[in-house]
């Protein structure tokens, strides 16, 4: 499905209200409030058991030989222990699926959204596009059980500066946002729930962060998700990579 779904349909301007659903964590990292609809979660939910179908299959990653907590899906490039390649060598050598079009549009959307409110000199800085459009190449879907988890880490495997977009689904979580040096104070501890909006780029790029834990039995029935939480992250990891980055 490459054609933008009727629910996520893009509008001429950008006419989200946010009002106070909008909090900015920091310089360049932006939370929006049920900034997904629950048509759309409910949309998100099962487009993930779709993606999650193969051909490749989720699995937990390994981090210097342990197993994460959470099991990943990749679409567009299948990210492996810190580096991104075509293929899953990791779990059964087929290639990932391609990032559909409708999915990178609403990403486009859900960066311009989050940033609406910066001047246009400022977050201009921030893009690798001169229009200062941001267009993922990936996602990495993760699956988050009641009891996993995901320590502070940066996102920097990827060759451009672009922001990082976020969408959470199910349970609610404890989000942990820290500063760009190291694992310690100062952070932010967040509640992030079903519908919400996460975006962090410019100068909170490469902030530490992580998943504290999952709120359980706080899923919403629309988005038909009983158990645990779904994380869509989108990114731009550039169309040249870095050396240890596997074609």
């Amino acid at each position: 499905m490459n054609q933008t779904p009727e629910l996520f349909t893009l509008p001429e301007s950008l006419t989200h209200e946010q009002g106070e659903k909008r909090l900015e964590v920091a310089t360049g990292a932006v939370l929006l409030r049920n900034w997904l609809s629950p048509e759309q979660q409910l949309f998100l939910v099962n487009q993930f058991r779709r993606w999650a179908a193969g051909p490749v299959p989720p699995r937990r990653p390994l981090i210097y030989g342990k197993p994460m907590s959470v099991q990943s899906v990749s679409l567009g490039w299948h990210w492996q222990n810190y580096a991104y390649s075509r293929i899953a060598s990791d779990v059964n050598g087929e290639p990932v699926l391609p990032m559909p079009q409708w999915l990178i549009d609403v990403g486009t959307k859900a960066a311009a959204e989050a940033y609406a409110e910066y001047p246009e000199t400022a977050s201009a800085r921030w893009f690798t596009r001169e229009d200062n459009r941001f267009v993922a190449d990936s996602a990495l879907l993760n699956y988050y059980s009641p009891t996993a988890k995901m320590g502070m880490h940066q996102d920097k495997e990827e060759s451009t500066n672009d922001p990082v977009v976020s969408f959470s689904l199910g349970d609610s979580c404890t989000f942990r946002f820290g500063n760009t040096e190291n694992r310690n104070r100062p952070y932010q501890d967040v509640q992030l729930n079903s519908g919400d909006l996460f975006v962090f780029g410019g100068p909170s790029r490469y902030a530490y962060h992580g998943v504290m834990k999952i709120i359980p039995d706080t899923s919403p029935k629309h988005c038909d998700l009983a158990v645990g939480r779904i994380n869509i992250t989108l990114r731009n990891i550039g169309a040249s990579h870095d050396p240890h980055q596997d074609r």
